[in-house]
């Protein structure tokens, strides 16, 4: 399941991100080294944390009623936090005429804002982004 949320992530980033970075930009879910992140510029999401979120927890078991009468039940679905470190990977040089843009720090500032702004416009995955068996999950 977690390749899932790594492919909504990557769905969500290059939906929202501009149109003129996302062709540019190389996602990476590895460890963040110089030997994992080969294609720049890259983007790289690493999972360095899941926990419990136990404020969502639930106890009451979910009944599926079917036509023929019958019913199921199941367990409700654990609600989980993913933590991710987010870094980014600029090429040596941004190839800006401008001097200070086109320093390796501006555009990885560049990007990781970027990157803020669409995680901050959508506090929950949105449902038209969701990947695998992430699909149809509230």
């Amino acid at each position: 399941m977690l390749q899932d949320l790594d492919s909504t992530l990557r769905e969500l980033l290059t939906r929202e991100l501009p149109d003129d970075l996302v062709p540019q930009i190389n996602f990476n879910f590895e460890t963040p080294n110089k030997e994992s992140i080969t294609q720049l510029p890259a983007i790289n999401l690493f999972l360095y944390d899941m926990r419990e979120n136990l404020e969502l927890r639930s106890s009451e078991s979910i009944i599926e009623r079917r036509s023929d009468g019958t019913a199921t039940t199941t367990r409700p679905p654990a609600r989980v936090d993913c933590s991710y470190l987010i870094t980014a990977w600029p090429r040596e040089s941004a190839g800006d005429s401008n001097e200070q843009r086109s320093t390796p720090t501006w555009y990885e500032h560049m990007l990781l804002g970027e990157v803020m702004k669409v995680l901050m416009r959508h506090r929950t995955l949105p449902p038209e982004v969701l990947q695998g068996r992430l699909e149809g999950q509230t």
